[in-house]
């Protein structure tokens, strides 16, 4: 028969998608998820075309990390930097300050493109890659696909004007996902404040981040601005606060202030309207059910992900999570045996529903113990 385990939690839970946003943030297009839950909490035209401006360095970076990941490049590893890249230096574009025949790091490279928003250093870690920036561009729109950005093309690596580089703010968002998951320890240099470059005959120069969030001690902790006349400012963002993250995206600020403001204002709002509820974590044992005919009465289950619910402050109401399975479950079990279901719901309506699994192997009882399990069953009810 159908066994229930109920649990109840004093949170209103809704789904998201009836989560009415009571601001109006000043940009273009703009985008606002709990990294979690991945719920959005606040959209305005997310699938709008933009250009994505020096956001594009996310995926310049995210390009390396790959590599470094696999094996296949290193941080001590230096590319020597071409003329196409020292030029960018001196145009007035926002430079390391490389020069030609120089050899660089690929983690001074790195650092110049995440902190100083190189130019330079984007065009000398691509061609250092791929042997020419255009078969880089090629690698961070497969990169693209991979992940799911279905609306993006990249056509350089450091967002400079070109039609065909092109993004929306749902993209950025996946893309900054990514880098944060995959990436913890590289992620962390997205909030440095500053970058010296020794550079090569010439006094080291310091240059700060053009995040002007990590500046207002909110938590705050990347990504990436980006500027162009034809997009204005535009702002990937994100902020950890006491275990919790969010991500925002925006573009088509009109001034650098209101980019500031307006980004700071949305990501501020994640936090004062909704919570974050942790139902399950991975491999975490969530509860037990019975078994039938087993050397254990029971056995624990446990999800294979991490299971995160946003719900909208200030109405406390029943959510409740409840266990399902056809059981007691007869023995023998394997471990990691699909023997339940976990089911979210508000309301009467269900809003998710997730397998559990066996935490453990339970061995079935031998033949005599069977028979008086099946005895005590027939006259007293008792399994």
């Amino acid at each position: 028969m159908f066994r229930y385990i109920t649990f109840i939690f004093l949170i209103f839970l809704l789904p998201i998608k009836n989560l009415s946003a009571n601001i109006e943030i000043k940009a273009r297009t703009a985008i606002l998820q709990d990294f979690l839950s991945g719920e959005i909490l606040y959209e305005k035209d997310p699938d709008r075309s933009i250009y994505p401006a020096s956001m594009t360095k996310i995926m310049t970076s995210i390009i390396a990390f790959d590599l470094i990941k696999s094996g296949d490049l290193n941080l001590e590893e230096k590319f020597i930097i071409s003329e196409k890249a020292w030029r960018l230096s001196t145009a007035g574009y926002s430079s390391m300050f490389v020069m030609v025949g120089d050899e660089v790091s690929v983690e001074d490279l790195l650092k110049g493109i995440i902190v100083a928003s190189g130019n330079d250093a984007c065009i000398a870690l691509a061609e250092g890659i791929a042997g020419t920036e255009e078969e880089f561009a090629i690698m961070m729109t497969m990169k693209a696909k991979e992940l799911g950005m279905e609306n993006t093309n990249f056509a350089n690596s450091s967002g400079i004007n070109d039609p065909d580089n092109y993004s929306t703010v749902r993209d950025i968002m996946i893309m900054s996902n990514y880098l944060i998951k995959e990436f913890p320890e590289y992620y962390k240099w997205f909030s440095e404040k500053e970058f010296t470059w020794d550079r090569t005959g010439g006094d080291p120069i310091t240059q700060g981040n053009r995040n002007p969030l990590l500046y207002k001690n909110f938590g705050a902790d990347g990504i990436k601005t980006g500027y162009l006349a034809v997009e204005r400012y535009s702002l990937a963002s994100s902020l950890e606060r006491k275990g919790r993250r969010l991500v925002a995206v925006g573009s088509g600020f009109e001034t650098k202030n209101s980019r500031s403001r307006e980004s700071s204002k949305l990501l501020i709002y994640g936090l004062t309207n909704f919570d974050l509820v942790e139902i399950s974590k991975t491999e975490k044992i969530l509860d037990k059910v019975e078994v039938w005919q087993g050397k254990k009465d029971t056995v624990n289950v446990y999800t294979k992900k991490d299971i995160y619910k946003t719900i909208k402050k200030g109405q406390k109401k029943k959510l409740k999570v409840k266990i399902l399975y056809d059981g007691p479950v007869e023995a023998p079990i394997k471990k990691d045996q699909i023997l339940a279901k976990l089911r979210i719901i508000y309301d009467e309506d269900l809003i998710g529903e997730y397998d559990l699994y066996a935490a453990n192997e339970i061995k079935r009882v031998n033949i005599f113990s069977r028979l008086i399990k099946s005895l005590n069953y027939l006259i007293w009810g008792d399994v």
